[in-house]
């Protein structure tokens, strides 16, 4: 048997009359309520406006320092004016065997390193260990931080990768703190060859041709090479104060791996600064020392 149709209808009376109270109770609201609702968004809206005036000029603030940030900004590098000097001899830092690659992982290319690829690196059948492009980074970071190049006696910085990439540092630039910048930039410049200025053509860090002994060593200049496996344990600063001449330039020769050691026919000799083998960024930081010691550089 069907039901009558008038169950349903009581149903939707209900639903009227209870919708017909609410609307009843919101008509039964005190008045003075509703001034306090009104008062209160008031003030909130005054509170709104003021802090939107707040952060206007907060970013108002922070676009002029970027603009100002940025004249001194070159490709995510700062520029650090140091006054070259001229009539001194200077320094010339070369760093060999460089673990910078560029590979393509998944969709992006990538400057491949040991802690973010290893699977990447394991299925290639490679190495992880040997790809550290951490050493260049400190490296890199001991030369153009040190008191020898801030007084203008660093002339130039030439880095060699595992694969044959030659490419020179420019002495006054300011490379990134970070590794991930580091990285950036270093794949800004193997896949385009050189990073320029924003405004002006000055090329800080470029890819310059090989090899290195006939075009941008400076001429008659002593080469050291620095390894552990070399027989010759000297002092570096009293070596330095007989090699270094004010006729003549010095080029300093560190490896940038993680195991090895350089070979170069360009070097003169090879020379041991410790008994223990040394990372190259404390290896560069012994030299600078030595020098600015020698040099009276405080």
């Amino acid at each position: 048997m069907v039901r009558p149709y008038g169950i349903k209808v009581n149903k939707r009376k209900e639903r009227e009359e209870r919708y017909d109270k609410e609307e009843d109770e919101v008509e039964e609201q005190p008045k003075f309520e509703q001034k306090q609702k009104a008062r209160e968004s008031s003030k909130k809206a005054k509170k709104e406006s003021t802090s939107r005036a707040e952060e206007d000029n907060d970013e108002e603030e922070v676009t002029e320092e970027a603009t100002a940030a940025a004249e001194d900004i070159v490709g995510g590098i700062p520029i650090v004016l140091n006054a070259p000097n001229k009539e001194k001899s200077g320094i010339v830092f070369v760093l060999e065997k460089a673990s910078l690659e560029v590979a393509k992982v998944g969709k992006t290319y990538q400057l491949l390193n040991s802690d973010d690829h290893a699977n990447f690196l394991k299925k290639n059948n490679r190495n992880p260990a040997d790809y550290r492009p951490d050493i260049t980074h400190q490296a890199l970071l001991m030369i153009l931080d040190s008191p020898v190049n801030k007084a203008g006696r660093l002339k130039a910085v030439y880095v060699r990768t595992e694969k044959g990439v030659l490419f020179e540092v420019k002495p006054h630039v300011r490379i990134p703190r970070t590794f991930k910048r580091f990285a950036g930039i270093m794949l800004q410049l193997l896949q385009k060859l050189s990073i320029t200025a924003v405004n002006s053509h000055e090329k800080l860090l470029r890819c310059v041709k090989n090899p290195i002994e006939e075009h941008h060593l400076p001429v008659n200049s002593h080469r050291i090479g620095f390894s552990h496996s070399s027989e010759k344990l000297v002092n570096m600063q009293k070596h330095l104060a007989t090699v270094c001449d004010d006729d003549r330039d010095t080029v300093f020769v560190v490896g940038a791996m993680a195991h090895g050691k350089i070979d170069c026919n360009y070097i003169d000799e090879f020379v041991s600064v410790s008994e223990y083998p040394l990372s190259a960024a404390y290896c560069i930081s012994r030299i600078c020392e030595a020098l600015a010691t020698n040099w009276n550089i405080i």
